[in-house]
């Protein structure tokens, strides 16, 4: 699963068993999938772009090279492969992820199985308090059903109604189930003093046992309280702290690459090229440049809605939970992209 080569461009591919509902904010980029859909102010209000709900097989496929925007992903059927810490990991059903800005992000279905999840996108402003945190998962367990009832609460309320103080609420609830797993409250404290640490002093050279030190654990005791509640070893969560960091200085700063790696604790630049591609996918120079470049974006056309005689036989189980054929108040309705 680790093995498959990094994409190196920007895809998007739906193809014809994918089906998805969404609504998205007020005044926001519109890319040719989400425009069609439902608008909700409130969203404004908590940084969320556009959420929704999706069915999908192969070939669906998304690769962001040059993310701005930080994506929430709960799975609630099948599974589906995910690009995380640069390696290709499975989610499937009861478990979520948070991919953050300014790394590359990339998800796919599995060919010969189906895939259904929920997503929740963010654009986070600078001067703001981030959605995800040092001591934040990057895949962990997740009862995804709250967040879907609440994704179609809103999407049946704007398609309906649109009462401003009901879709406010639906909004809250959506965010507040996010935070569940970005921010969770039933992290030792410990852990997360230890992680807001590290990311404040990135240039100082960790070691499992410093890291053991800091925290008050025995290294096994931290192994396990890491692999559990954030899905990493300790120092892979130091390596994604640092590549964080440098990816995010490399997109907006003028800073050297040597002067990148000593800020983020590498004091050979080879040794954090190699690093930095490795998780990233690019080297530190090559990002810089992505960046800079306008986005490419491949294989989408612009969703029309598909009438019932028209749409695809369904390739996958159906989901009760998933209107296939929702209440029709006023347009939101299941889109098929090709």
């Amino acid at each position: 699963m680790g093995t498959q080569p990094l994409p190196r461009s920007d895809v998007t591919i739906l193809g014809p068993h994918t089906h998805l509902i969404s609504v998205r904010a007020a005044a926001v980029e519109l890319r040719p999938w989400i425009e069609a859909f439902p608008v909700c102010p409130a969203l404004n209000t908590f940084n969320i772009i556009h959420t929704g709900i999706q069915q999908t097989a192969a070939p669906m496929k998304i690769v962001r090279t040059r993310q701005t925007t930080t994506y929430f992903l709960a799975c609630t059927g099948g599974k589906g492969r995910v690009l995380i810490d640069g390696r290709w990991r499975v989610c499937h059903a009861g478990r979520a992820c948070l991919l953050p800005a300014h790394t590359l992000n990339a998800f796919e279905a599995i060919p010969g199985t189906h895939w259904e999840f929920c997503w929740v996108c963010y654009q986070w402003p600078r001067d703001q308090r981030p959605l995800g945190n040092a001591a934040s998962p990057v895949m962990a367990p997740y009862d995804p059903g709250p967040l879907h009832a609440a994704i179609l609460g809103l999407l049946h309320e704007c398609s309906g109604p649109a009462q401003p103080s009901l879709m406010m609420a639906w909004s809250q609830l959506i965010h507040t189930y996010v935070l569940r797993f970005a921010r969770p409250c039933d992290q030792p404290d410990q852990l997360r003093v230890l992680w807001e640490r590290v990311e404040s002093r990135l240039a100082e050279p960790w070691t499992l046992e410093k890291l053991a030190q800091e925290a008050g654990y025995s290294r096994e005791h931290l192994r396990r309280l890491c692999h559990r509640q954030l899905g990493r070893s300790p120092m892979h969560q130091v390596t994604y702290l640092r590549m964080r960091r440098a990816a995010e200085l490399l997109a907006t700063t003028e800073l050297t690459v040597e002067a990148v790696a000593r800020q983020v604790g590498y004091h050979n630049p080879f040794v954090f090229s190699n690093a930095f591609t490795r998780w990233i996918g690019w080297r530190p120079s090559e990002y810089r440049r992505q960046r800079a470049a306008p986005p490419l974006t491949t294989g989408v056309r612009a969703p029309t809605a598909i009438p019932k005689s028209a749409a695809p036989a369904p390739s996958t189980p159906p989901n009760p939970h998933f209107p296939a054929t929702p209440p029709q108040p006023t347009g939101i309705r299941p889109v098929a992209i090709h």
